[in-house]
């Protein structure tokens, strides 16, 4: 199966965008997929649902720090690495969606607001919007790592 079928299965078994995007890709880079569901799962929602920073952007985030990260014994180039694959990432993302922040994405809604939310859900933003993010992060990723 490929990554991006992969995260949306997870996604459509209700996982969050961040918990998605991040356990596609955690087994071949080391990491169980119950322990990246687990790191991801507060990234939901733009973090905890406060709607910062998207969270199939997050979860591709981790996705790259795991794969081009600085540990403990690397140099600092592993860094300066990693930070040039997100805003590449960065980039590609904005360009297919016009931002990376949560609630943009959503139109300007707020989850945690009662109307709001109301609203988010009778235009099914969560299952039509959602899963693209999910899939877009997902490819732009998997290229990065296939080149």
């Amino acid at each position: 199966m490929k990554r991006t079928e992969q995260a949306e299965k997870y996604f459509s078994n209700h996982f969050n965008c961040s918990q998605s995007v991040f356990a596609a890709f955690a087994p071949d880079l080391g990491l169980s997929v119950d322990d990246s569901l687990k790191v991801a799962c507060a990234f939901g929602g733009g973090m905890a649902r406060q709607q910062h920073t998207c969270g199939a952007v997050t979860g591709a985030l981790m996705a790259i720090g795991l794969k081009y990260g600085k540990g403990i014994n690397d140099n600092d180039d592993k860094k300066s690495q990693t930070y040039a694959k997100t805003v590449t990432f960065f980039e590609k993302f904005i360009e297919e969606h016009g931002s990376i922040n949560c609630r943009e994405l959503l139109d300007g809604l707020d989850m945690n607001n009662p109307a709001d939310l109301e609203r988010i859900q009778s235009e099914e933003l969560f299952n039509k919007r959602c899963p693209h993010y999910v899939a877009t992060a997902t490819q732009i990723v998997e290229q990065m790592i296939d080149e």
